[in-house]
C-alpha cells in the first residue's frame, strides 16, 4: 500500500470513528448526570414547594419518562434535529443560544492561552536543551515540573493580588469594564472586532483584561511543552545529522533553530490536540476565578444550578470540539511526519 493510500485510509478511519466518540460522550454526560445527586425540578421551585407542582413540571420537562426512553429521545433530537434542548433555569432559552453568547469569550481566552502556552513551553523548552547540565537545564525542568502541577484556581489568585491588588497594574477580573462600551460585534472575540472596527481604546482594553487570565492559563500549561520540547531536542542534538551539521561548521544557533528544533516540535503537534481537553478544563477554574463570562463560566453556574440540558449540551459542545481538534491534530501530524504507520 502507497503512503497516499495508508493516509487515506488513516484518514477515512479517523472521520468515521468521530460519530461513536461524540456517542461516547453524550452517552457518559447523559448517565453520569442522571445518578449524580440533586433534582432540576428542586432547583427551580424549591424544596418547599407542592408535590403536585414538583410532579407537574416534572412531567412538563419529560423527567417522569423511563431514563431509556429519556435517552432515546435526548439522542434523536441531538443527532437528527441538532437541538441541544432549552435550559431548565434560564427563562426555557435555548442551549444553542447560550452557547453563542459566552462561546466567544472562551474561545478568546483559549487562543491567546495557547499562544502564550505555546511561545513560553518552546522558548524555555529550547533554553533548557542547548544547555544541558547547566543552571538553565535545571530551572527548565523545575518551571515544567511546577507548571504542571500548580493548581489553577490558586495561581490565578495569587496573580490576582499581586499584579491586580498589590500593583494596580491590572484589572482583578471580568472581560470588559462597565463604563466603556464593548467593541461592535462581528466575530464576537473583543480583540478582532476591535480592530475591524479601527476602536483602538476598546482594543488595548480588551488586552488589558485579557493578560492576567490568559497568561495564567496559558503559563501553567506551558509546562507540557517545555518538558516534550527539552526532551526531544536533547534526543535531536545528539543524532547523526546534527553532528555532520557541526562538522560542517554550521554555527550552533543555526542548527539548533532550522535543524533540530523542526524535529522537536513534531510531537508537540501532538499534543495540541490533547491539550484542547486540559485547555477547557483549566479555562472553568479560570473564568470562575477571574470572572471571565465564557462558556465554561457558564457551565459552573449550569452545575450550581442543576440545569442538566444546559450541562448536557455545553458539554457535548465542548466533547466534539475536542474531537474535532483530535483529528485534525492526527491528520496534519500523518501529513508532516512520514514516520507515522497506519
Amino acid at each position: 500500500m502507497s503512503r497516499s493510500q495508508a493516509l487515506t485510509y488513516y484518514i477515512t478511519t479517523r472521520l468515521l470513528l468521530a460519530p461513536l466518540q461524540i456517542l461516547t460522550i453524550v452517552t457518559m454526560v447523559f448517565l453520569l448526570l442522571r445518578v449524580a445527586a440533586g433534582d432540576p425540578v428542586d432547583a427551580i421551585l424549591g424544596v418547599r414547594a407542592p408535590d403536585a407542582a414538583k410532579e407537574a413540571l416534572r412531567k412538563q420537562l419529560g423527567l417522569d419518562a423511563p431514563l431509556w426512553l429519556q435517552y432515546l429521545n435526548y439522542l434523536g433530537n441531538l443527532f437528527f434535529k441538532l437541538d441541544l434542548g432549552n435550559s431548565l433555569t434560564s427563562s426555557g432559552k435555548a442551549v444553542w443560544e447560550i452557547i453563542g453568547e459566552h462561546f466567544p469569550a472562551t474561545a478568546e481566552l483559549a487562543i491567546s492561552s495557547i499562544i502564550v502556552a505555546l511561545v513560553v513551553g518552546i522558548g524555555v523548552g529550547m533554553l533548557s536543551a542547548s544547555r544541558p547540565g547547566t543552571s538553565l537545564d535545571v530551572g527548565g525542568r523545575l518551571f515544567g515540573i511546577i507548571t504542571y502541577a500548580l493548581p489553577m484556581f490558586w495561581a490565578g489568585m495569587v496573580l490576582q493580588l499581586i499584579f491586580a491588588v498589590g500593583l494596580d497594574l491590572l484589572p482583578l477580573g471580568t472581560r470588559f469594564p462597565a463604563t466603556l462600551a464593548t467593541p461592535t460585534k462581528i466575530t464576537g472575540l473583543y480583540t478582532i472586532d476591535s480592530l475591524l472596527s479601527g476602536e483602538f481604546i476598546q482594543f488595548f482594553t480588551a488586552i488589558k483584561y485579557l493578560i492576567l487570565p490568559s497568561c495564567t492559563l496559558g503559563i501553567l500549561l506551558s509546562g507540557i511543552f517545555e518538558r516534550i520540547v527539552r526532551v526531544n531536542l536533547k534526543q535531536t542534538l545528539l543524532s547523526d545529522y546534527v553532528e555532520a551539521a557541526r562538522a560542517r561548521g554550521i554555527p550552533e544557533n543555526k542548527i539548533l533553530v532550522s535543524h533540530a528544533l523542526k524535529n522537536a516540535l513534531i510531537p508537540v503537534i501532538t499534543v495540541l490536540g490533547l491539550t484542547f481537553a486540559s485547555l477547557l478544563g483549566g479555562a472553568i477554574l479560570t473564568e470562575v476565578t477571574f470572572s471571565w463570562p465564557g462558556l465554561a463560566n457558564r457551565l459552573y453556574e449550569a452545575i450550581h444550578e442543576r440545569d442538566y440540558t444546559t450541562v448536557q449540551g455545553i458539554m457535548v459542545f465542548f466533547g466534539t470540539i475536542v474531537v474535532i481538534a483530535s483529528i485534525l491534530i492526527d491528520i496534519f501530524n500523518a501529513y508532516v511526519d512520514p514516520r507515522i504507520r497506519y
